[in-house]
């Protein structure tokens, strides 16, 4: 996808409008128009990334400071108890828009969302030598 097929690119320009609730230089970002409860917003960088593998780590500063700054008005304006803040990369993992973005989700006692059922490993050496390979891959 070009950017300029990408919708959050286009919603970004100003093409296609969008519930606001804070911009910056660096990011946007808007209520979502499919709400996991109501409240639920999403922060885009202005800037076309994938993922979040792709993108540039000086934008991390600017995506933590508007999801602070945005998850607690979120909160504080729709009563939420608790927030989740999430993020898919890639078709598997449920990336629908392949424009890197984070989803505020407020939390309600009982609202009946489960994020993930607990997994474990079958032994702790599974789990030490899963976390050899990783680390080997980052050297």
């Amino acid at each position: 996808m070009s950017q300029s097929d990408c919708i959050f690119c286009r919603i970004v320009r100003g093409e296609i409008p969008c519930a606001q609730i804070y911009a910056d230089d660096h990011v946007l970002s808007f209520l979502d128009i499919g709400p996991v409860n109501r409240g639920h917003a999403l922060i885009v960088p202005r800037e076309h990334h994938r993922t979040v593998l792709d993108m540039p780590a000086r934008l991390g500063e600017h995506i933590i400071a508007a999801q602070q700054r945005v998850g607690r008005a979120v909160m504080e304006a729709t009563g939420a108890e608790g927030l989740n803040i999430f993020q898919n990369n890639f078709a598997t993992a449920g990336q629908v828009v392949f424009h890197v973005h984070w989803h505020l989700v407020p939390r309600f006692p009982g609202d009946g969302h489960e994020l993930w059922p607990q997994g474990q490993y079958g032994s702790i050496d599974e789990m030490q030598a899963l976390a050899k390979a990783i680390r080997e891959r980052m050297e």
